[in-house]
């Protein structure tokens, strides 16, 4: 039995010194201490030695297998070690190299603009309110007094998805779903994307930005109109910039105007920005339609309101100097940095 034992740490600790990996190890490990392992197999013929020898054996077998389990454990640390240092040889961080910049972003033209124009609005009272892209035929014209033979449907070329849904054309439609709750009054400014089927050039494209506002209450006059977007654009271009409106025709409102600006170039004096004129313009409002208010469930007689709506886009061409549109949305890094 002596020598059996001996014989099973002798060939132990052979396969031991053959082993090259973790799982090699664990199979000698196995294969000697196993349920069906050279040693168990020792243990099971204990029934055949004499009974007075039964523990002098049984203690020879507990110290071979100590012996094993801590040639075993040796062997595993070494080779865990050995693994160790090869990792951190391939993982090693050269710290004499430069580190890579951290390329950090930051909030685009449009949302800068978007930003500043919602910030003067809240600052009167305004709300900010957003609606649907996919809209529907009513909201997005006979709501607005634009009936199906009125020629401005041919102007905006709309994106039709069927007969009765469309890809809106501004943003008003979220004005008349405000009025629609009948909630009263209302200032609010509705910004968002809006789509036209135009030809992409310096100055369009089929998807833009809009900020449209509404004001709704007893007692307003166009002079109320006038007086907030004189304030916005003294806001947003400078304390010294003036407004002119000039007679126009939209068919939501009446009346209606084109709102200019001093040139914030040149003060009003004439320059290639402004084309020698001193004014640049900028929006389009006037007084609600009084049959809007009435397809909307409010009384004209007792309620009336403004109405106005700027371009985004034209906002950041403007106050940034920038001459082509498509500069905006052609995610040019070197352009965009600029800002």
């Amino acid at each position: 039995m002596r020598d059996r034992l001996e014989q099973i740490k002798e060939e132990v600790r052979k396969q031991v010194e053959a082993a090259g990996t973790l799982d090699k190890l664990n199979e000698v490990r196995v294969n000697a201490l196993g349920k069906k392992g050279a040693l168990t197999e020792v243990l099971k013929g204990m029934k055949n030695v004499a009974a007075e020898e039964r523990p002098k054996i049984g203690q020879m077998v507990n110290d071979t297998r100590t012996e094993i389990e801590a040639m075993l454990e040796e062997t595993k640390k070494k080779m865990e070690a050995a693994i160790r240092e090869a990792k951190m040889k391939e993982e090693v961080i050269d710290v004499t190299l430069p580190a890579r910049k951290n390329q950090v972003g930051h909030r685009h033209p449009n949302t800068i603009a978007l930003e500043e124009v919602e910030r003067i609005f809240v600052g009167m009272g305004y709300e900010v309110v957003e609606g649907p892209e996919v809209e529907n035929d009513y909201y997005n014209f006979e709501a607005l007094n634009i009936p199906r033979n009125h020629p401005t449907r041919d102007e905006q070329d709309t994106f039709y998805i069927s007969e009765d849904i469309v890809l809106r054309t501004q943003t008003s439609p979220v004005q008349v779903r405000e009025m629609e709750k009948g909630k009263l009054p209302i200032r609010m400014i509705a910004p968002g994307r809006v789509f036209r089927s135009d030809e992409v050039d310096a100055t369009h494209s089929p998807s833009f930005h809009q900020i449209e506002g509404l004001v709704i209450d007893k007692n307003i006059t166009f002079a109320d109109l006038k007086g907030t977007l004189a304030e916005f654009a003294r806001e947003l271009f400078g304390e010294e910039t003036k407004v002119k409106f000039r007679p126009h025709h939209f068919p939501f409102t009446e009346p209606s105007a084109e709102v200019d600006v001093t040139c914030f170039k040149c003060g009003g004096k004439g320059c290639r920005f402004c084309k020698g004129s001193g004014w640049i313009e900028i929006l389009g409002c006037g007084m609600v339609h009084p049959r809007v208010l009435q397809m909307s469930g409010i009384d004209p007689k007792e309620y009336s309101g403004f109405a106005f709506g700027v371009g985004l886009e034209r906002i950041a061409l403007l106050k940034y100097e920038i001459d082509d549109m498509r500069l905006l949305y052609e995610n040019d890094v070197r352009f965009l940095k600029q800002f």
